[in-house]
């Protein structure tokens, strides 16, 4: 298991203990949720851009409530 130290000044301290409480959390949590939550909007961010690649050259379609729920 890796070990990272960060320095802080004053401003990111008080920033970091407001969502600690705001999460009641600590500070390992607390960065290791807001390391996912980052991770997630990078792969979010490709899958649309994916999706709109697709969507540019015709190759989506929509299917609608009626037929998902029909089967």
């Amino acid at each position: 298991m890796g070990v990272t130290s960060i320095r802080l000044n004053s401003k990111e301290e008080k920033l970091l203990k407001f969502l600690k409480d705001y999460y009641n959390c600590d500070t390992s949590t607390l960065l290791k949720k807001s390391l996912m939550d980052m991770y997630e909007d990078i792969r979010d961010k490709e899958i649309i851009e994916k999706f709109e690649k697709k969507e540019s050259k015709g190759k989506t379609k929509f299917v609608s409530f009626e037929d998902i729920f029909s089967k």
